[in-house]
């Protein structure tokens, strides 16, 4: 489990592809310390297991389904990337759940500045849409964040809005997003737990 506060911005090192998915290297001097293979590691939100570690560089398998489902298709060397490790089962929780099972990828539709802040409009796949609740959690790139506006769920075109803190933005990949980037989503567990309990009740 993690709780979406980043840890570190890593880098990508080099991509390999195997078989039909990649082999990724990344540079995370903070990850890597104390990482075994076997591990799961958080990154842009996405749960990998790590399968070597050389130093300050560790790598992760990914395959199709992900590369597909995630943005990390999109990944190249010299990327930067969010990562984070899992909460231990005695450390600080203190975040909100966070699976690392990206629901949909998202569109970057707006930036505006507001002081030192960033408000975020991001085109979520309609699918998504019910989960979304103004003031509720969603975890964009591994970073959870409150929602601040929502569009309705019955909208032809749904979205979701953040605002980023001057914090965040200096210490993830947000930071560095652009209009049109594409942005991993992950709707609140308990939402997806709550909507399940109806339908078995219907």
């Amino acid at each position: 489990m993690f709780t979406g506060i980043v840890t570190e911005l890593g880098r990508i090192a080099q991509i390999e592809p195997v078989d039909s998915g990649r082999r990724i290297v990344i540079e995370g001097r903070a990850t890597a310390d104390g990482l075994s293979v076997g591990d799961s590691v958080a990154v842009n939100g996405v749960c990998l297991t790590a399968v070597s570690i050389d130093g300050q560089k560790f790598t992760v398998e990914a395959v199709a389904e992900t590369l597909e489902r995630s943005n990390l298709g999109g990944l190249a060397a010299g990327v930067a990337v969010d990562l984070e490790r899992p909460v231990p089962s005695t450390g600080r929780f203190d975040g909100s759940v966070v699976q690392g099972h990206v629901d949909g990828v998202g569109t970057i539709e707006a930036v505006t500045a507001e002081g030192g802040s960033q408000r975020m409009r991001v085109h979520a796949p309609y699918q998504l849409a019910p989960y979304l609740v103004e003031k509720g959690s969603v975890t964009v790139d591994g970073v959870n964040l409150t929602i601040t506006a929502v569009s309705p769920v019955v909208d032809d075109h749904t979205w979701l809005e953040v605002v980023l803190i001057p914090h965040t933005l200096d210490v993830t990949v947000l930071g560095d997003r652009m209009v049109g980037d594409r942005v991993n989503l992950e709707a609140d567990i308990f939402a997806k737990y709550v909507e399940r309990l109806l339908e078995a009740r219907t």
